[in-house]
This record gives C-alpha cells, sequence and structure tokens, in this order.
C-alpha cells in the first residue's frame, strides 16, 4: 500500500469512529502542523478561527504538555475561554485528544462524537491509528543530489525542457526526477513538493 492510500484508508477509520468530525495537524514543527486534515462542521470551523481559539485551545495545551489520550470531559488544563462548551453548542459534544511524537515535531489530534463518550477500545483505535499517521508522514530526512537539483530548477522558473538541458539529461529523466522527489514529500504535485521541501529544510 502507498502512502497516500495509507493515509486515505487511516482517516476512513476514524471518520467512521468520530461521527461529529476530527481534527489532524501531523508533525507541529515552528508552530504550524506540517500537515492537516479536518471534517468538523463548517460553522464551527469558522467560528473556531474567527475567535483566534488555537490561541487558547485547553486540548492543544493538553497535547503540547503530555503525550496519549484525554476525553475532553476529563481534561486537566483549565478553558476559561468556553471553548469546549462552545464546541458543544456546535455538536460536538463528546471528545477525545491524542498526542504522540517528541516535542520537536508533536502530533495533536481531536476527534468528536455527537451522541456518546468514545469507548475504550475506540479510544484505542483511535490512538494506535494516530500513531501510524504520524510514522508514516515522517518528513524525510533528505533529498537525494538528483531530486535536490530538479527542484531548484522549477523555484528558479525553469520549463522542463531548459531544465533538462542545464542537467544534461534528457527531458523525460528530468520529470522522472520530479516524479521522485513528489513521492519522496508525499505531494501530489510539483509545486507542493517545492513548498514541503523548503519548509523541512531540504534545499
Amino acid at each position: 500500500m502507498s502512502q497516500r492510500s495509507d493515509i486515505n484508508a487511516a482517516m476512513a477509520r476514524l471518520r467512521k469512529i468520530a461521527p461529529a468530525g476530527y481534527f489532524l495537524a501531523l508533525h507541529i514543527r515552528f508552530a504550524a502542523p506540517l500537515m492537516q486534515f479536518q471534517t468538523y462542521p463548517v460553522a464551527w470551523t469558522d467560528r473556531y478561527a474567527q475567535n483566534a481559539y488555537a490561541l487558547r485551545d485547553p486540548t492543544i495545551a493538553w497535547g503540547f504538555s503530555t503525550t496519549g489520550s484525554c476525553r475532553w470531559s476529563s481534561l486537566p488544563v483549565p478553558d476559561p475561554f468556553g471553548i469546549c462548551k462552545d464546541a458543544a453548542a456546535h455538536g460536538l459534544t463528546y471528545g477525545l485528544t491524542v498526542s504522540c511524537g517528541p516535542i520537536g515535531s508533536r502530533t495533536i489530534c481531536s476527534f468528536a462524537h455527537d451522541k456518546r463518550e468514545f469507548t475504550d477500545d475506540e479510544v484505542e483505535s483511535i490512538l494506535d491509528t494516530v500513531r501510524r499517521l504520524h510514522e508514516i508522514t515522517e518528513p524525510p530526512e533528505s533529498l537525494t543530489k538528483a531530486q535536490q537539483e530538479a527542484l531548484r530548477c522549477i523555484a528558479e522558473g525553469d520549463r522542463h525542457a531548459a531544465a533538462a538541458a542545464k542537467l544534461g539529461i534528457t527531458e523525460s529523466a528530468f520529470k522522472a526526477r520530479l516524479i521522485a522527489a513528489r513521492e519522496r514529500l508525499m505531494a501530489r504535485t510539483t509545486a507542493e513538493a517545492l513548498q514541503r521541501a523548503k519548509e523541512y529544510r531540504l534545499l
């Protein structure tokens, strides 16, 4: 199974367990996740953004303070802005946050249910799935010289034919290098691969 299909399968499992939605922030570095996915209702995501809740969210504070899992009803972190109560008013009545990975590349994910608390078995399943997602989305430590050269040509604005001529290779060989770079960086497009390579400090 490819990395992308592995990710898609994991998210499909999580959608079934968390009917009111989820937010996945994978490998948070320099205050931003390298990858994120969310299925919460639009009304809630809009309100969350408008109120800058991310800066005051007790689930995020908890996720940075420890690893493991915690139901929102048991969060040991204060919620002076009533974010959990506001979430419940938007259908995110019961929730779970899980956290894994080192502090410099922490993954923090939250899941919501509108009818009941998550069962212990569901918590274990979610935790296992998040740990798997953290593992398979680990950024590469490096790119090959050929992949770096190909991405740098694109960054400099070269078209494929010109880039191939500059590197002394065929255009098909140049395209193959770009495909390899996209696969290594789990990017759908060359532009996305270039952006991730910069974010990961690989160029």
